[in-house]
């Protein structure tokens, strides 16, 4: 199976608009023996003159008239297709973007975000998916338009990340816990009872590390998959909750909130998307709705 000359359309196109070879081979900057080969190819392809002689010009033939407007619609569409997009226009956009967030996220973030969308691109619907690891694949599959959180070792070496902001561990507990009064000690802290906020099911955290290198341990009395629930279950009992403060802002409401009394690294949050999103104009626009919203 042969496959056609694109190109033939182009030249087509303006053949049939111009009416003449001399005029088209300047308007596509071609000699006009190149213009004269190129209709060859063309009358040879189509099985037709296209255009005759009629005294000093040239007139088309009824298969050339019939060809003019639609020849000259795909070549527009062509063009358009080929054109990069100049300018978004938010008000008429219609796309829904799904977005694969931590536990937390939504709530502190995601009042901002759906006002500041819906203000912007009315058209325009946010699909909040719980993150539950770290894979790359619904990024690269694009089940996954906008991934955020934690950029780690197993991220694809392809992914884009962009820095949101910087969190920091704190302890949270009920108002009434013995350690909303009096000094918070390292001591103190890892003398309570703990529960451990993990996705993956691993009973030890960056928090464990730095009281094993002040000489301590905590005592882990229950693991859970996500902040919310590591909160109300501190709301509810005399445990003590670890978790990043931005992060599980909103969801700390009505509880005691204590800096670590250790000295634990920040948590860098980010956002991923693939590399194919990278030059889409709406896409362009999310990162930055995203990006805006986390750093206000």
């Amino acid at each position: 199976m042969t496959h056609p000359d694109f190109n033939l359309l182009i030249t087509l196109d303006v053949l049939l608009a111009e009416g003449s070879v001399a005029r088209a081979a300047k308007r596509l900057h071609l000699s006009p023996s190149a213009m004269s080969r190129a209709l060859a190819r063309l009358r040879e392809t189509l099985g037709d003159p296209l255009l005759v002689r009629a005294g000093r010009g040239l007139v088309p033939t009824p298969r050339a008239l019939e060809l003019r407007e639609q020849v000259s619609q795909l070549v527009l569409g062509v063009e358009s297709v080929l054109r990069p997009v100049e300018h978004l226009d938010l008000q008429r956009l219609a796309r829904t973007f799904t977005l694969r967030v931590g536990d937390g996220f939504v709530e502190n973030f995601g009042p901002a975000l759906v006002g500041r969308i819906g203000e912007e691109a009315p058209g325009v619907r946010l699909r909040f998916v719980t993150k539950t690891d770290k894979d790359s694949a619904p990024l690269r599959d694009g089940s996954v338009d906008l991934d955020t959180g934690v950029v780690g070792a197993d991220a694809g070496p392809e992914i884009r990340t962009r820095a949101l902001f910087q969190d920091r561990f704190v302890g949270v507990v009920r108002e009434g816990h013995p350690l909303t009064r009096g000094a918070i000690t390292a001591e103190r802290y890892a003398g309570g009872r703990h529960v451990l906020v993990s996705r993956r099911g691993k009973d030890r955290g960056p928090v464990d590390e730095a009281l094993k290198a002040a000489g301590l341990a905590r005592d882990i009395v229950t693991l859970v998959g996500g902040f919310s629930a590591a909160l109300a279950l501190a709301r509810a009992s005399d445990l003590i909750a670890t978790v990043p403060e931005r992060h599980s802002g909103s969801l700390r409401a009505g509880l005691f909130s204590f800096p670590l009394p250790l000295d634990v690294a920040p948590i860098q949050v980010s956002m991923l998307w693939h590399p194919r999103m990278d030059a889409d104009p709406a896409h362009r626009w999310l990162r930055a709705c995203v990006r805006e919203v986390c750093a206000a």
